[in-house]
């Protein structure tokens, strides 16, 4: 992966395809037979887009994306097609920017729900917890702690909406949405998934507290899309800092979250532009997190 000089708030000067969708960080680009994504700097935070962008932080999603779906192709079939620049010719406009955020996909039928595994109890699933003794339908046992590993991870899915956060439902419903049988099949896909990389990261020293997947459909068969196991779709954590009952500081964007959550800010109005270091210092956990996950 390239240090990234400066932040690319916008691939679309760089990549000759119709643009398709624009995310909160991700672009999508029509090729015909594939779909060109591309992983922009451009941060959010309580569902607004930020400024100034993150330098390197697409760089790192997009990088630690291609790492995770190379590493379980073999147990799950993936979007992924190629991430090489030199393969799309006069399509990149400049391939030292753009060459560690783009990957040029499948084109799958999305499965509109969000698949959540929890292994620990906290963010989340901690405040559901407090309130009901459940986490999404999960009854759970009495007087676990903040932090508490479960014994085994629980699948906590979520109904995907385009605007506004995502709704947290229970497996039950989730078979009325989509299927008892699809339900059962994403559930131990993901969970499966989530134990893989779980032990991978323990080798490297990182808690893989929780993480969502995406899935769509090809042909009728169930694939693996959008990212996975990244810092905007996981919650690392240092073992060094993992304790119980504490807020831990996660390896990701928390940075952000903390200037916020000190400025008064209402959440319901543009927020002003972040300090250059709150930008500085969230940079350096991204590539922080992508170093020790992919050189150990």
């Amino acid at each position: 992966m390239s240090a990234a000089t400066t932040a690319i708030s916008s691939a679309e000067a760089y990549v000759k395809a119709p643009l398709l969708y624009k995310g909160k960080v991700r672009e999508l680009y029509d090729l015909g037979e594939h779909y060109l994504i591309a992983v922009t700097d451009r941060i959010s935070a309580f569902d607004w887009v930020l400024s100034p962008a993150v330098p390197d932080k697409g760089n790192v999603l997009n990088s630690l994306s291609k790492f995770w779906f190379e590493r379980t192709a073999s147990i799950q079939p993936n979007h992924m097609v190629h991430g090489d620049v030199d393969k799309l010719g006069d399509l990149i406009t400049d391939r030292e920017v753009m060459k560690d955020r783009f990957m040029v996909t499948r084109k799958a039928e999305r499965i509109d729900i969000e698949c959540v595994v929890r292994g620990y109890i906290t963010g989340g699933g901690w405040r559901q917890y407090q309130q009901t003794g459940e986490v999404n339908g999960h009854k759970l046992p009495a007087g676990m702690r903040k932090n508490e590993r479960f014994p085994q991870p629980i699948f906590t899915p979520a109904a995907k909406n385009d605007v506004g956060h995502d709704e947290d439902i229970s497996i039950e419903r989730m078979k009325e949405l989509v299927g008892a049988e699809l339900t059962e099949q994403l559930q131990e896909k993901s969970i499966r998934l989530y134990e893989f990389a779980h032990a991978i990261c323990a080798e490297r020293g990182i808690i893989l507290a929780d993480t969502k997947f995406e899935f769509g459909l090809i042909d009728g068969e169930i694939i693996l899309i959008d990212e996975i196991f990244t810092p905007d779709s996981s919650r690392f954590w240092a073992q060094e800092k993992y304790e119980l009952d504490i807020e831990i500081d996660g390896m990701d964007k928390e940075p952000v979250r903390t200037y916020l959550a000190g400025t008064g800010w209402d959440k319901n109005s543009e927020p002003d532009p972040l300090p250059l270091h709150v930008v500085e210092e969230t940079s350096k956990r991204y590539r922080d997190i992508y170093n020790r996950l992919v050189q150990g």
